[in-house]
């Protein structure tokens, strides 16, 4: 992956320094504390299952269950509850895993707008996503202690989708649950040492957008969606 103007914005900064930029000998330091890999250390899935869903409560975000043979029943309730007759999702592998390629040509025959991420449609999928009420995608890596969800997102998963439509309904397979933020950059940074063809495009998000610029009072959906879900299914 390359880094545009990487090369001067360092050069800059060693500069700014008084000294000449170092690129080589130079090591990852070895802390004597690190007490950001003790949050949560030892905790079973389940543990973590219980605490993204406390966590949701103070990110205004509902929580739902499910196992793989309830997800459709409970994904068509999540759709119904947020007044979704517009519905745009991720093109993901997953979809045929977990039965829901079928339900989404249920949708459409129920009367819902629904329409599959396509990157062959180009700015079309942009204009759908912009007038759904409901956009879906899968959660890669699960943070529990933020209740964030992290998208690796591809020609098939385009960042608007969670971003544009009024509600963002996140699938949460429990395997993909860490304790916190560590672990996922852990994950991310491994992936990338190993050769693996890590996603240029890296979201965190945590509920429904939200600001507590003025005056610091907290109003929830400012630039994004008002509305959020999360469905945790029972995968392992």
């Amino acid at each position: 992956m390359s880094i545009q103007n990487r090369d001067s914005f360092l050069n800059n900064v060693a500069d700014q320094l008084g000294r000449k930029r170092r690129s080589k000998g130079v090591t990852r330091p070895q802390y004597s504390v690190e007490p950001q890999w003790r949050v949560f250390e030892g905790a079973t899935q389940e543990e973590l299952v219980d605490k993204l869903e406390d966590q949701c409560h103070s990110i205004h975000t509902h929580f739902k269950r499910s196992t793989t043979q309830t997800l459709a029943k409970t994904l068509q309730q999540a759709i119904e509850e947020n007044e979704g007759n517009v519905v745009v999702a991720a093109d993901d592998k997953r979809n045929d895993e977990y039965g829901l390629s079928s339900f989404y040509n249920n949708l459409q025959d129920k009367g819902v707008s629904f329409h599959l991420w396509d990157p062959a449609k180009g700015t079309k999928n942009l204009t759908f996503a912009e007038r759904a009420d409901v956009g879906i995608t899968f959660s890669d890596i699960t943070l529990a202690e933020s209740g964030t969800v992290t998208l690796f997102n591809h020609r098939g998963n385009g960042r608007s989708i969670s971003l544009l439509p009024r509600t963002y309904i996140a699938i949460i397979p429990k395997s993909t649950l860490v304790p916190r933020m560590t672990q996922a950059v852990r994950h991310i940074h491994q992936a990338h040492a190993d050769g693996v063809d890590v996603s240029p495009c890296v979201s965190f998000i945590t509920g429904p957008s939200n600001s507590a610029d003025i005056e610091m009072n907290l109003i929830v959906g400012v630039h994004g969606p008002v509305k959020a879900t999360y469905i945790l299914v029972e995968d392992m």
